[in-house]
Order: C-alpha cells, then sequence, then structure tokens
C-alpha cells in the first residue's frame, strides 16, 4: 500500500513533538518543576494556569493535598491488586507525599508548557490515526497505530501518577521508558510508511549484532542514567556536595560511565567498517551524536554546569535510541 506524502510528513511531524515532549519533560526536571503544577490535566484547576497566588484560595495547599491523597489511595490499591503491596504502603505511609509546595509562576508555567507539547503530541498521534483509519484502513498498521496512541493516553494518565506521587523516583523511570517504546513504534510506523526508510541497510552479520549490542547498551545506559540523576537529586536534597556525588553514587555510576565507553568502542568499529563499505549517513550521525552525548556526560560528572547540559545529555541519548532503532528495523544481514 502506498502512502501520501503529507501523510508520511504528519507522521514525522508527530515524531518530532514526541520528542520535544521528553525535551520539555528533562527541562522540568531541571528546574524542580514537576510539582508546579499539584494537580492533572488541569493546572490549580484551571486551563490557562494562574501567574500569581493572589488568583488561588488561601487554602489551595489543603485542598490540592486531599485531591492528591485519594489519587495515591487509587494508585495504591491498583499496585496492590497487582502484586505490589510493599510499594503500595511505601506510598500509603510517606508523609511528604501529603505536602503542597508553595506557589511558583516560573514552576507552574513550565510544567504548563510540558503538558501542551504532551497535548500537542496526543492530538497529532490521534489525528494521524484518524488520518489512517480513513484512507488506509485496510492496513494492518492500523493496529499498530492504534497501541501507540493508546500507549500515548497510559503514557499521559501516568504522568498524572508522577506528579500525585511527588515525583517518586521508580515511577520517573517508568514514565521515561514508556516514552521510548512509543517513540520506538512511532519509528516503526514511519519505517513502514516512508519510501526514503524503505530500502534495507545491509551489513555484515557481525555488524548487525554490535549495532545490536549498542542499542541495548544505550537502553540500559538510559534506564541507569535516570536512577543515577534521581540518587543524585536525594543527594542534593541531604546536603551533599557535588566533590561527594561519586563516593555516594557507587556502582550504578561506574557502570553507567563504562558502559559509555563501551558503546563508543563498538561505534568507533561500526563506523570505521562503514566507511569502507556502503557509508551509510545514519551510522555516521549515530557516531556523531554519541561524541556529543559523551562530552555532555564528561561535563556533567566532572563540571559544574547549568542544567541545559542535562537537557542535551537526555535528548542526544534519546536521539542515539532512535538511530539506533532504525537501523535495527532497516538492517538485514548481506551474506
Amino acid at each position: 500500500m502506498t502512502f501520501s506524502r503529507s501523510f508520511v510528513r504528519f507522521n514525522w511531524i508527530t515524531l518530532v513533538l514526541i520528542y520535544l515532549v521528553v525535551v520539555a519533560g528533562s527541562f522540568v526536571r531541571i528546574t524542580g518543576s514537576g510539582m508546579g503544577c499539584p494537580d492533572w490535566p488541569k493546572c490549580f484547576g484551571q486551563w490557562v494556569p494562574p501567574t500569581c497566588s493572589c488568583e488561588l484560595p488561601g487554602n489551595y495547599k489543603d485542598v490540592y493535598s486531599e485531591k492528591r491523597a485519594k489519587k495515591i489511595e487509587k494508585f495504591a490499591n491498583f499496585l496492590t491488586s497487582i502484586g505490589m503491596e510493599e510499594t503500595a504502603e511505601k506510598l500509603r505511609t510517606d508523609p511528604q507525599l501529603r505536602i503542597e509546595e508553595d506557589f511558583n509562576a516560573r514552576k507552574t508555567w513550565t510544567e504548563y508548557v510540558n503538558r501542551l507539547f504532551g497535548f500537542l503530541a496526543g492530538n497529532a498521534m490521534l489525528l494521524a490515526f484518524i488520518w489512517m483509519i480513513w484512507r488506509y484502513r485496510r492496513s494492518k498498521l492500523v493496529f499498530i497505530a492504534a497501541l501507540n496512541l493508546v500507549l500515548m493516553a497510559i503514557q499521559a494518565w501516568f504522568g498524572s501518577i508522577v506528579v500525585a506521587s511527588n515525583l517518586v523516583p521508580w515511577t520517573i523511570t517508568v514514565h521515561m521508558f514508556l516514552a521510548l517504546v512509543i517513540i520506538g513504534i512511532q519509528l516503526y510506523l514511519i519505517r513502514r510508511i516512508s519510501p526514503s526508510q524503505s530500502s534495507l541497510l545491509k551489513h555484515p552479520k557481525w555488524m548487525l549484532y554490535l549495532i545490536w549490542a549498542c542499542f541495548l547498551i544505550t537502553v540500559y545506559q538510559m534506564f541507569l542514567g535516570t536512577q543515577v540523576r534521581e540518587a543524585i537529586d536525594e543527594l542534593t536534597k541531604n546536603g551533599f556536595g557535588r566533590d561527594t556525588w561519586t563516593d555516594q553514587l557507587g556502582m550504578p555510576f561506574y557502570i553507567h560511565r563504562s558502559f559509555s565507553w563501551l558503546v563508543l568502542i563498538l561505534l568507533v568499529i561500526i563506523a570505521w567498517k562503514n566507511e569502507q563499505m556502503k557509508r551509510y549517513k545514519m551510522i555516521r550521525y549515530v557516531f556523531v551524536f554519541l561524541i556529543i552525548e559523551l562530552v555532555s556526560g564528561v561535563l556533567l560528572a566532572y563540571a559544574d554546569m547549568p542544567g541545559l547540559v542535562q537537557t542535551s545529555h537526555l535528548i542526544f541519548a534519546s536521539i542515539i535510541f532512535g538511530i539506533l532503532t532504525m537501523l535495527i528495523f532497516r538492517g538485514r544481514s548481506a551474506t
């Protein structure tokens, strides 16, 4: 089945919007704006949030603390139903989850912009799905598009849980993992509908194995990176300075750092052989982005750099994930 250019372009735009949600989410994280809006999907009960605490009732903290308590109880019941009783009990008994932050206009609007990007990405996926139903309903890709739309809805719902649980670390990790799955499925759709992505990239089997290794390590690296970032947040809250972070972070940090160099070595081999053979641009791109990613990682680990470096570290990791995903989707053995 042939898909129109406009439909293909729209799906590329949707992918960009999904990536912008990841960027905005990272910016929310580094600015500590995750609790800028205590409720969801509205912000302080409004579709357009306030700019001053004078626009809120005097007891707004009590109001939203009570609402959060109810949402936490519902989520705890859900966790109990799937066998996570210990985690559910921790949520129920953590007094910190009932404490509301003071209103901060900058944090509120930072979180609000993040939600706007999520709204745009979600609606773009919905429009793409409706478009596919309307013009290409005989395609088997309809089910893939429907799956990704459902995952986006789950991601939005889980975003409300992240807010309700006051950014409990493991919820942030799950939130990130779902984002990667959504990106992966969107890339698969583009791979199937776009003529520019239909050609196969033929590699020797050993190169395909190395690409798979880089992909799996990158996913694990992103998971570890989230864990390290969460640990650093806790250390900062407890008054530990940057000079003590390395000692306090322990094995996850060393694995994260070491695996980065492992990926570099593997990609050096892949890039070197690529220049000798087919010279695929995608492999060149992933190698360049990895260098930038490593530089940002070094700056984060050893220099007191601004928070924007953290955002670049995540976005380049996400781009590397995307390119490696496309290499896997399009890769075939040349033998």
